[in-house]
């Protein structure tokens, strides 16, 4: 990667931080990274092929995340593994745009990236419109990482088949925390003179 385009996806992501993707305007992302706007457009093509490039990082980083946090060591794979589902839940905050491919639920707030319609001349503009992957395709990029990581330590003899299926099951399990967190002791619904109590189906607004 350029410097120029890792430049300019560091501003994109600051902005992004601040501010919804709607709000967010190509002229301040170029200058935040001191390039022109043109400058910006050539390496993206569009809005649309910077808000593809953002989201095919945090896809690559989780990717590259898993692979950090397997190769961690550790007495037991098991345990390495278990690693890797809570690095997952983490890594997945609430609007975050790896919380977003995991699940495929977007929001204005988020660049939610459409296929790509056109056919882009510039290298750097061909990579941004590559197909994203969905939420199963990442699952399962992600357990191929983690078994082709713990194969080099797993014991003797070990099924490959049924370490792929071990290393989905726990990363699905991850992906059902994200999607369905636990609720913390004392908190949500609770009981008060024999009735269900709970925030107001009004809340946030009438």
């Amino acid at each position: 990667m350029s410097e120029v385009r890792a430049a300019l996806l560091i501003a994109a992501e600051a902005h992004l931080a601040r501010r919804a993707w709607s709000a967010v305007r190509m002229g301040e992302v170029a200058a935040s990274a001191g390039v022109s706007r043109q400058t910006l457009y050539n390496e993206f093509g569009s809005k649309e092929g910077l808000a593809r490039a953002l989201a095919r990082q945090a896809a690559d980083g989780y990717l590259a995340g898993i692979e950090r946090t397997l190769a961690r060591p550790a007495a037991d794979p098991r345990e390495r593994l278990r690693a890797a589902a809570d690095w997952t839940v983490a890594a997945a905050r609430p609007g975050t745009l790896l919380r977003s491919l995991l699940t495929g639920c977007w929001g204005d707030p988020l660049p939610a990236p459409r296929p790509a319609r056109t056919t882009a001349t510039a290298p750097a503009q061909r990579c941004a419109e590559l197909p994203l992957p969905g939420p199963g395709d990442l699952l399962a990029a992600a357990r191929d990482r983690a078994v082709a990581v713990l194969n080099e330590s797993a014991p003797p003899r070990t099924d490959p088949r049924e370490l792929a299926r071990e290393c989905e099951c726990v990363l699905r399990l991850a992906l059902s925390r994200i999607v369905a967190p636990p609720v913390a002791e004392g908190a949500g619904v609770g009981r008060r003179r024999g009735k269900v109590t709970g925030p107001s189906p009004r809340a946030g607004g009438r």
